[in-house]
């Protein structure tokens, strides 16, 4: 579906960097021009990103074990590819059940009320919040303990990045819709902001059926209000001081939740995205500042006069909403008396012990400001250090890796204290961002204070180095990083360490280049579709391992519809059973090394709801080297060897309106969690009392839960004989 609005399809880019495109004009040929049908083209565009998974531990030293990962004995994507649909249901393979175990409200505590699923709830802050995004799964063993073996008992940490909206009521959640006009009542912003941070939620296996566990003492919720601390170069920096913690060292809550990863020593990390839009700058706000913040709120999507996505500053006189008004408003000359510097405290990586919910979350500035998608780590080799990738989710933003000052210790892999290790490899390294060259190679610029580009750059004058990982994006401009379409999810291939970027698409690009080689026309019914419509997955293969600073890339795979053009578009030459638009969750599991994609689309809906499929993954090299005839000049690109029925195929299609997104497994590799987001999100506000308009009724019409309204929801598939999914 085309999302009402869609806060992921942004740009806020305008530097002068080189997209590839620029790059190849060194080494185009004039000779060979586009002409004739294929003119409609314009630009293609390639990218992919996984998600990586580890063994756990706790605050209470508990002896936690490696899994043991068997040996893949049985045929891997064994299953009958499932065909494309438009029904408002989950559709797995035969010989697959998926089952809805834990929905947006179901209760978190024993003396919270069962959700009625009508807009009358409260106590949000004990429910499961909304918009089920990413997610990684802590195993428990029989005795509830902390175990990275557990495979039938475990825990769930779950992003919840957003809320149906329009204009800027969440309607679903109040019973008349909610409030579209200004000041917003209190009452439902407080139920707004309940339902975005992330839940840990305890789930067990029962009689062969999953379903999570209401009064588990690990149940937990954190808001967009809870207070976090602020780690790594940036804590205590002018650029974190506000009225709530004129350190500099704390800030509130954690917004916008995406993609989640899990750490080598077994904590959770979780990517802010696009936090930047729940906040408001007033009309005069650039001249009342007159300082270089001006330039750094604009790079980040603030222009003086933006209006916020749900108008929870007019809540109240309350601080908890006065603090999502980021005009400067106070006399100091620091922002300790106002919210002038509230953004900054938004867009990390930010890490939590799943295992004890007493400890605040920990934001690790040393990984950068951006809207973060997931978090990837490179493969672990003692004596050397680790490397962790990530991408930023808007239109025309960069790759980026850090790596650790620490080398990796075998002993960290089962540690007394995850957040103290975390310490250890997260907040003192060196940030890089990609630069793509158009042979198939590229390499890693360090962004450092030191960086005569970074020094010298006159659009904003940086501080020092934590003024430069704040504000990441215009450090990555000054050294003229690679412009990539909306990088999102990243994960490592278990097998060979190769690293997974999807690019989910571009509606803004107009300019080809190699690794973001597609611009066309796409026809959705009467409606015309440009750019790189359909997105791609990008894979990088570091030349010397994490610390290596040049890599060789190519594309995984392009999206695409099996039936166009094959020589433009569908170059990776999909089949039906194949064929996928807008690729965004990544991940590999690490039992069977399947390669799990999901879309968030809004090209092909027109023919399909979005899919997750399976692919056998090859290594970059594999394929072949294709150029792409434009009137401008040719585009080589690299393109992975052509998927086969035994190494890609469509596993499972959702609900109407939904997204698919979040895959988890347990260490058996017999159950894969999913989330199912968003569904019905092509409803109307107005509709909201006649559910025979809604557009899905997901999940209540799978029997579950009360009421009609559609709920994002985590569902639990696992194979009727019992064995590894995929196979």
């Amino acid at each position: 579906m085309e999302h009402k609005i869609d806060h992921d399809d942004i740009g806020y880019n305008d530097t002068p960097n080189e997209h590839f495109s620029e790059i190849l004009d060194k080494r185009i040929s004039r000779r060979n021009l586009l002409r004739g049908s294929v003119a409609s083209a314009i630009s293609v565009m390639m990218g992919s990103a996984t998600l990586t998974a580890c063994g756990g531990g706790n605050d209470d030293a508990p002896v936690v074990t490696k899994p043991d990962v068997p040996t893949p004995s049985e045929k891997l994507l064994g299953f009958a590819a499932v065909g494309k649909s438009l029904a408002d249901k989950v559709i797995v393979p035969a010989g697959y059940t998926a089952s809805v175990i834990y929905a947006m409200g179901d209760p978190l505590t024993a003396s919270t009320a069962a959700f009625k699923n009508d807009g009358t709830d409260g106590d949000f802050e004990s429910r499961a919040g909304d918009q089920h995004d990413g997610m990684e799964f802590f195993g428990l063993d029989s005795a509830g303990k902390p175990s990275a073996n557990g495979s039938e008992r475990g825990l769930l940490a779950v992003n919840h990045e957003a809320t149906i909206n329009e204009k800027y009521s969440a309607f679903f959640i109040h019973a008349n819709g909610g409030t579209n006009t200004l000041p917003r009542p209190a009452a439902e912003v407080d139920r707004e902001t309940a339902l975005h941070g992330i839940s840990v939620v305890e789930v067990r296996k029962v009689g062969g059926k999953w379903e999570y566990v209401k009064d588990s003492a690990y149940n937990r919720r954190v808001t967009c209000l809870t207070e976090c601390d602020i780690h790594g170069p940036a804590k205590g920096n002018a650029l974190l001081k506000t009225k709530y913690s004129p350190d500099g060292s704390k800030t509130r809550g954690t917004l916008n939740n995406c993609g989640t990863g899990k750490t080598p020593w077994g904590s959770f990390v979780t990517g802010e995205e696009n936090w930047s839009g729940y906040f408001t700058r007033g009309a005069a706000d650039d001249a009342a500042r007159g300082d270089k913040s001006v330039a750094s709120l604009k790079r980040y999507g603030r222009s003086q006069g933006a209006a916020s996505r749900h108008a929870w500053e007019t809540g109240g006189a309350d601080d908890k909403y006065a603090r999502w008004n980021i005009s400067k408003l106070g006399a100091s000359t620091d922002g300790s008396d106002d919210y002038r510097n509230e953004m900054n405290g938004q867009g990390y990586i930010t890490e939590a012990d799943p295992y004890n919910k007493t400890r605040a979350l920990r934001k690790r500035t040393a990984l950068g400001r951006y809207a973060h998608e997931s978090a990837a780590f490179g493969k672990t080799v003692a004596g050397q250090p680790l490397a962790v990738y990530m991408g930023d989710d808007s239109r025309n933003e960069y790759i980026y890796k850090f790596v650790s000052t620490a080398t990796w210790s075998e002993a960290d892999a089962t540690p007394a204290d995850v957040l103290a290790t975390g310490d250890k490899y997260l907040d003192a390294g060196k940030l890089f961002v990609a630069k793509f060259n158009a042979d198939g190679t590229g390499s890693w610029i360090e962004l450092s204070i030191n960086n005569a580009a970074i020094a010298a750059y006159t659009t904003y004058k940086f501080a020092d180095q934590a003024d430069v990982l704040v504000n990441a994006r215009l450090a990555a401009d000054a050294v003229g990083a690679t412009k990539m379409d909306r990088p999102e999810w990243c994960s490592v291939n278990p097998a060979n360490g190769e690293v997974y970027f999807t690019l989910t698409n571009n509606s803004a690009r107009t300019a080809p280049d190699g690794p973001n080689p597609r611009t066309y026309e796409d026809m959705k019914g009467s409606s015309k579709q440009t750019g790189n419509v359909n997105g791609h997955i990008l894979r990088v293969k570091e030349k010397d391992g994490n610390a290596s600073a040049t890599f060789s890339w190519d594309v995984y795979l392009f999206g695409a519809q099996s039936d166009a053009n094959p020589g433009m578009v569908n170059l990776s030459s999909l089949t039906a059973d194949q064929d996928f638009s807008s690729p965004d969750g990544l991940a590999f599991a690490k039992s069977t090394g399947i390669c799990w994609i999901q879309t968030d689309d809004g090209a092909y809906t027109d023919a399909t709801n979005c899919m997750m499929l399976a692919g056998v993954p090859g290594s970059v090299g594999d394929g072949k080297k294709v150029t792409l005839a434009y009137p401008a000049g040719n585009v080589d690109t690299f393109v992975g060897k052509t998927p086969t029925a035994d190494t890609l195929k469509r596993f499972l299609v959702g609900p109407v309106d939904c997204e698919l997104t979040g895959i988890a497994e347990s260490p058996d590799g017999k159950t894969l969690f999913v989330n199912i987001q968003h569904p019905g999100e092509g409803t109307a506000m107005a509709n909201v009392a006649d559910p025979t308009k809604y557009s899905s009724q997901w999940p209540a019409n799978a029997g579950y839960g009360a009421g009609k309204r559609p709920r994002s929801a985590t569902i639990a598939i696992t194979k009727d004989d019992g064995g590894r999914i995929g196979t």
